[in-house]
């Protein structure tokens, strides 16, 4: 598949000033700030109609079955069941379902995993802000969108995955989340809090993971998990909460003001933001 050539293709949607049927969005984060920061960029488009919000997937569920928006632009690092459990029933649902991932992972791990589950797009959080923009339009016209700088590397990942690759691809979504977690040196309780799961149902996924991936100790699923990218920077979590949507953040400095009804909090947000930005 030619993402890249497909994403060229698309790009002459956002030169469009209106369409026939406005666009209407479901937007899931769990970051009330980030939410109303999409929100606000998308809702500058005149062929944009209703942005409806979910915090995470278990009401993006409910929310989709009650106003079916064209589009879902989906964070897949959230509590609850997870962005890829949350895709995967969507789909479900809906087979038509329209899921544009809009995640801080530039790997092609999580690219090519949200694809196999269903969703028909996938953009970074430091793209530019008109790449939402293209990707909400291409996906809402029956096409694909890949981040232009992954769409390369997504390909020949799914055309030449690894043998090693392929066993990381046996695990179930919630079984690739806990992964995730504990490679990154979370402990069992915590992510048990973090996924609102108990901790024996976390316990029992961990076992499960370590006989898929033939592996017998932590050590090896952390280096395992390394050599996939999937071992985040110690920091990034506090990057993901001042900086969660790359270089959008200047512009939803200025217009989230506007978009939200709360301002405690918000103001001391976007002050952390200008100062990340500058």
């Amino acid at each position: 598949m030619d993402f890249a050539a497909d994403n060229r293709h698309h790009a002459r949607f956002i030169g469009r000033a209106s369409m026939s049927k406005r666009i209407n969005v479901l937007l899931v984060d769990d970051h009330a700030v980030v939410r109303a920061g999409y929100k606000a960029y998308l809702s500058l488009c005149e062929s944009i109609g209703t942005v409806h919000e979910a915090d995470r997937g278990e009401s993006a569920c409910q929310l989709y079955d009650r106003e079916r928006p064209d589009v879902v632009v989906l964070d897949i690092s959230m509590p609850g069941i997870g962005g890829f459990e949350t895709i995967r029933r969507l789909i479900l649902r809906d087979p038509r379902c329209k899921i544009l991932v809009f995640s801080i992972h530039d790997e092609p791990i999580y690219a090519t995993r949200a694809l196999k589950a269903g969703a028909k797009g996938y953009i970074i959080k430091s793209n530019v802000p008109d790449t939402l923009v293209t990707a909400v339009f291409t996906l809402a016209e029956g096409g694909t969108f890949i981040a232009p700088e992954l769409a390369q590397r997504v390909a020949m990942s799914m055309l030449y995955a690894q043998d090693e690759a392929n066993v990381i691809k046996q695990l179930s979504p919630r079984e690739f989340d806990i992964f995730c977690l504990l490679a990154n040196g979370l402990a069992p309780r915590e992510i048990a809090e973090k996924l609102c799961l108990s901790y024996k149902t976390v316990c029992n996924h961990s076992t499960a993971i370590k006989d898929k991936l033939e592996v017998k100790t932590m050590a090896e699923m952390t280096l395992l998990a390394s050599r996939h990218g999937l071992i985040q920077s110690p920091y990034a979590g506090i990057a993901e909460h001042l900086q969660p949507i790359g270089r959008l953040g200047k512009t939803m400095v200025r217009l989230i003001d506007h978009h939200t009804d709360s301002k405690t909090g918000v103001a001391q947000f976007r002050d952390e933001l200008v100062q990340r930005q500058r």
